[in-house]
């Protein structure tokens, strides 16, 4: 019979583990398993003994050799070279794991005290489930008797792929609502939650200081997102939308600030200027007050029609150091299939706007899509034209075919390999949904016409 137990007592040891990437380059902006580190925050706050391996850790003890800080916390992953999958044969570019060693890894989980009960290990995007499966493979080497629950967005977008050849023991493919029955059914250990998974208002921070080193913290304000755009699966992932209240989001920012020295912010949402008189402007306001030496990064984007004068003023004097605008196309007049964020003239005056208030070119960047289905290249070409015409820095965004969006269907229509038989396939580096698949050239070219001169790095 499983134990009953609430608040301090309950008795299980979870371990929560951050796996490897594999692919042909990955990098680490602003990118942290923010959902992991939730769970094992909330799972903290009930008691319950947790462990956090980051297979990702650029600040990993036996790590020798350069400084790996870099830019405002951004920073290169250790890189091994690794046979290539066999799917992508075809593709010339190095394959990698990214992340420590596999020896270091096996050492840090022997050296595990209390072995733990129950391990989660999380995911993110679809083509890099080769690094899940190494992990888990790891992670059951070393305690085969203990059970592995799989977890993040792979998970939840192809759940029958990660069911049948993961190694997990359990897939889930909620949002963490069935946290506590798999406790339960794997630990015996049952515990009476003090809130609801979806309570923003309740659940605690996400466990940061689990890290070796916190060179920055990634905020979540709202989850979930009011537009339905064709290539992003924030819809079915978080199908409606909550926010934290902004006095909140701010207590957070002290709380990092005071006791860890971190003055590095990366926001994950979706659409954090939306509604913004009800939420960005409060939230940016009280930033203001803080009168801190801090600097806010956007990698999730910005939505482009929220930005007018008020707003582009008050992200400068808040110290929004990496701004990053979702136009994703310049095709202005037949993008309804897509989206419906912005037109041509909110995107000029957002740009004008922003350097009004005091940004620099290099800190202003546009996210265009390349590889979407039946793009060409002289598309691409001529948006890159308009975003320099703007004002701004262009910066390539390679298409990613993501199941369970409204775009899929012609992602599937359009790519020349079977996206559906594998999730490698899907991955964007090989421009999957491009007729003349991947080319150095192609590639090359696009990167040297969004280059800006004379630009000073952000």
């Amino acid at each position: 019979m499983p134990q009953t137990v609430s608040g301090r007592d309950a008795a299980a040891h979870v371990l929560l583990v951050n796996p490897w990437i594999h692919d042909f380059a990955a990098y680490d902006f602003w990118a942290k398993p923010y959902g992991l580190l939730t769970l094992a925050a909330v799972l903290r706050d009930h008691g319950v003994r947790v462990s956090y391996v980051d297979c990702l850790d650029r600040w990993h003890p036996a790590m020798t050799g350069k400084d790996p800080y870099a830019r405002h916390g951004r920073g290169p992953y250790l890189k091994t070279p690794i046979a290539k999958p066999a799917l992508l044969a075809d593709i010339p570019r190095t394959y990698s794991r990214y992340g420590i060693l596999p020896d270091w890894l096996r050492a840090d989980l022997e050296q595990l005290r209390p072995r733990p009960g129950l391990i989660f290990v999380t995911s993110l995007m679809t083509y890099w489930y080769p690094g899940v499966f190494e992990t888990i493979e790891m992670l059951k080497s070393c305690f085969p008797e203990v059970p592995v629950v799989l977890g993040g967005i792979y998970a939840r977008l192809c759940t029958d792929h990660a069911r049948a050849h993961s190694g997990a023991d359990h897939v889930a493919a909620d949002s963490g609502q069935s946290l506590w029955d798999i406790v339960r059914e794997y630990t015996g250990v049952g515990v009476t939650p003090r809130y609801a998974m979806d309570d923003l208002a309740a659940l605690p921070i996400p466990a940061f200081d689990l890290q070796h080193r916190i060179t920055y913290v990634p905020l979540l304000t709202t989850r979930g997102c009011p537009f339905r755009c064709a290539y992003c699966a924030s819809g079915f992932l978080e199908p409606r939308v909550r926010r934290r209240r902004p006095q909140q989001v701010v207590a957070e920012i002290v709380h990092w600030h005071q006791r860890h020295g971190v003055v590095d912010f990366a926001f994950y949402d979706d659409a954090l200027l939306v509604d913004a008189q009800h939420h960005a402007l409060p939230l940016l306001e009280g930033i203001v007050r803080l009168g801190r030496p801090l600097f806010f990064h956007t990698p999730n984007a910005l939505h482009i029609r929220a930005i007018d004068r008020e707003t582009a003023h008050l992200m400068f004097r808040a110290g929004f150091h990496t701004v990053r605008l979702g136009l994703e196309t310049t095709a202005f007049d037949n993008r309804e299939d897509m989206d419906r964020k912005v037109t041509e003239q909110e995107f000029v005056q957002a740009v004008a706007w922003l350097k009004a208030a005091g940004f620099r070119l290099a800190q202003i960047g546009v996210y265009l899509l390349v590889g979407l289905p039946g793009q060409s290249v002289a598309a691409v070409e001529q948006a890159i034209a308009v975003v320099k015409e703007a004002g701004a820095n262009p910066v390539l965004a390679h298409y990613t075919p993501i199941p369970q969006t409204d775009l899929w269907p012609a992602a599937l229509a359009a790519s020349r390999y079977d996206l559906a038989a594998d999730p490698l396939f899907t991955n964007n580096a090989i421009f999957p949904c491009m007729p003349e698949g991947f080319s150095w050239e192609t590639v090359s070219r696009l990167k040297r016409l969004a280059e800006v001169q004379g630009q000073v790095p952000g």
